[in-house]
């Protein structure tokens, strides 16, 4: 099934998995926020992914009002707040 999702946003099937892991390791990096530069990095990640995730759903005809346009809204609180908070 995610296999068919994936190719339907012409992205190749064999960036799931990776894609998956590293996004469980970037939770937990902002969750854990004891390396203020690896914090960094995960944001950054979640950002452009969801930058390619809107970008990717816009050329395969869904708009660009879908999830991946929320999360990128939710994103910016989360960043500057939670660097408020370590600062």
């Amino acid at each position: 099934m995610m296999k068919g999702y994936f190719e339907n946003l012409n992205y190749p099937s064999y960036i799931v998995l990776p894609l998956a892991i590293l996004k469980i390791l970037g939770v937990g990096m902002v969750l854990w926020r004891k390396n203020k530069w690896l914090t960094e990095w995960a944001y950054a990640g979640f950002f452009f992914d969801l930058v390619l995730a809107i970008t990717a759903h816009y050329f395969a005809g869904h708009g660009i009002f879908g999830v991946s346009f929320y999360g990128l809204l939710v994103i910016f609180p989360s960043y500057f707040l939670g660097k408020t908070l370590r600062d």
